[in-house]
């Protein structure tokens, strides 16, 4: 493959930022608005944002069925925090873990997402993780994240939240999954968009996607 194109969904949350990266790493990005947008792409990235906003929004601009039957086809996709939850195959919210019925997930990914897992927005926090398959340890930047409760067959734990200092004060937070692929889906409950000179998350998606 010469250059792949890898859309953006640009409905709402961190559009700019993944286009940016993704044109760092390799790839031609754009934005992605209307279904017909989503032909000829090699893959397409979700990008952090508000689940609910998002959720309402395909349905809005009628790309909930065009995507998801990209996805099911096979289009390589990444999602990062609100991304993660939209490509989850079931979401419940964080405190009682009930089901998030204003949220219509993809259903690309074998896994069960708990939204705002690890407390408000004045719990975000910042740590160094260990992801496999990128060396050295990356940066990840949590903001009202979800984490991943329950993971399916088929489905690699790529990291987990560390023991530390820095992490968030909830108890619960360390040992958490914040990253998963299954096939060639991906995704991460933290920002890597949002950590300027690091592009390794970015370039590991387009790897998925020139593999495929």
């Amino acid at each position: 493959m010469g250059t792949p194109v890898v859309g953006v969904l640009a409905l709402q949350g961190g559009v700019a930022e993944h286009l940016a990266a993704l044109e760092r790493s390799g790839a031609r990005a754009r934005p992605v608005r209307r279904a017909e947008e989503l032909d000829g792409l090699h893959g397409i990235v979700l990008p952090g944002g508000e689940s609910t906003t998002m959720s309402r929004l395909l349905d809005v601009f009628e790309l909930h069925e065009p995507l998801r039957e990209k996805l099911a086809g096979g289009l390589p996709a990444y999602g990062s925090c609100a991304g993660m939850i939209m490509l989850s195959g079931a979401v419940c919210d964080g405190g009682d873990g009930a089901a998030a019925p204003a949220v219509r997930p993809l259903g690309a990914l074998d896994v069960s997402v708990r939204r705002n897992a690890f407390g408000r927005q004045v719990d975000s926090f910042e740590t160094d993780l260990e992801f496999a398959g990128i060396d050295g340890q990356v940066h990840a930047v949590f903001i009202r994240a979800p984490w991943v409760d329950k993971i399916g067959d088929g489905v690699s734990v790529l990291a987990v939240v560390p023991e530390g200092p820095d992490v968030s004060e909830r108890s619960e937070a360390a040992g958490r999954i914040v990253a998963v692929q299954q096939g060639a889906v991906l995704a991460t409950a933290f920002h890597p968009e949002l950590v300027a000179g690091d592009e390794r998350v970015h370039r590991y998606f387009v790897q998925i996607v020139r593999a495929r």
